[in-house]
């Protein structure tokens, strides 16, 4: 297994092959070999070229090492990922505990997850200098399964306030929502892989569910961590970078070491997802919801932003149908 604080590894020239050599993934063009880096120090490998080949050796050495293949799809979203079907030594029981979890463990969760998600969102604005006040008593009013919809409460006014009245979240569209596509899909791939060191399946998710979606449990755990993507979009804008360019990448792909306060103190991004994903697993073999996410301290302000309610029949891309318990949209994208 390496590090999870490895780098992710992009693939964007066209007409590169991809294949191992002992310890390394080596990047030839035609003939030439163009570039090499140590498997140990690689995190994710994400193909966004279409040209790209890859050995099934090279397949076979990152999935050994727990570490996820990403092709991503039309404007960044994801559409593939590789997954190990070797993992934690604990995999067998823990995977028992996960498929044998109850309805009313996975609505203890979901609340936890929401719960984090809009404490985080709020710690993004209040950073931001936007107004958060109503996001700390909406991450406070959050029950198990979040009936009321508070998750799509919170992201209806969380959008406009981070990148204006006019912003949408639309996975299809350019510009600021390929931004966040990228960021997603390189934490989605950092939290697939956590949840496979740890003995769990991605596949058997908490909350989302979608027939076309193979990872709907690394959409549910990376929830609470989107916004570190939001926040990292909005500083590129703020820089005059508005679309999806080398530098942009670098600072994306960055998010994974950037320091997070925890319960075990101060850790990177990548390392509190990893916890994250074991306090999951331990929950399942106590049956006792206490999932770990980093440590908020927000202000609640008398700023009279109070949360705008919305009624069950919205739905669209930057917000979910209350009560909905058998699908959504895939990946979670919108909130």
């Amino acid at each position: 297994m390496g590090s999870p604080l490895g780098r992710v590894i992009e693939i964007a020239e066209e007409g590169r092959h991809l294949s191992r050599e002992r310890g390394f993934l080596v990047v030839s063009a035609g003939r030439e070999e163009v570039g090499r880096v140590p498997l140990d120090d690689i995190a994710a490998v994400l193909a966004t070229a279409r040209g790209t080949s890859v050995s099934v050796a090279l397949l076979a050495a990152l999935a050994e090492r727990g570490l996820p293949f990403v092709v991503p799809g039309a404007n960044f979203a994801p559409a593939g990922l590789l997954w190990p079907m070797a993992g934690h030594h604990a995999v067998s029981r823990r995977m028992t505990a996960q498929i044998e979890r109850t309805r009313p463990m996975e609505k203890r969760l979901w609340g936890q997850v929401v719960a984090a998600k809009i404490r985080r969102q709020g710690w993004t604005l209040q950073s931001a200098g936007r107004p958060a006040g109503a996001f700390v008593r909406l991450a406070r009013l959050v029950r198990a399964g979040d009936p009321e919809n508070l998750e799509a409460q919170a992201a209806r006014r969380y959008w406009k306030l981070l990148f204006g009245g006019d912003f949408r979240r639309d996975a299809d569209a350019e510009g600021t929502n390929a931004l966040l596509n990228y960021g997603y899909a390189v934490l989605r791939a950092a939290t697939a892989r956590a949840l496979c060191a740890v003995g769990l399946h991605p596949g058997l998710g908490i909350f989302h569910r979608h027939p076309e979606n193979p990872m709907p449990l690394a959409d549910d755990m990376m929830e609470p961590f989107r916004p570190a993507v939001d926040d990292t979009v909005r500083s590129l804008l703020g820089d005059g970078i508005a679309g999806v360019t080398v530098p942009a990448k670098r600072r994306l792909a960055a998010v994974l070491w950037q320091d997070e306060r925890t319960a075990a103190g101060t850790t990177p991004l990548a390392t509190a997802v990893l916890r994250s994903a074991q306090s999951l697993a331990e929950s399942y073999l106590t049956g006792e919801a206490a999932l770990e996410f980093p440590l908020f301290r927000l202000k609640e302000t008398a700023d009279g932003d109070e949360p705008e309610r919305i009624s069950d029949h919205v739905a669209g891309a930057d917000v979910r149908p209350a009560g909905d318990d058998e699908t959504t949209t895939e990946g979670g994208d919108g909130v």
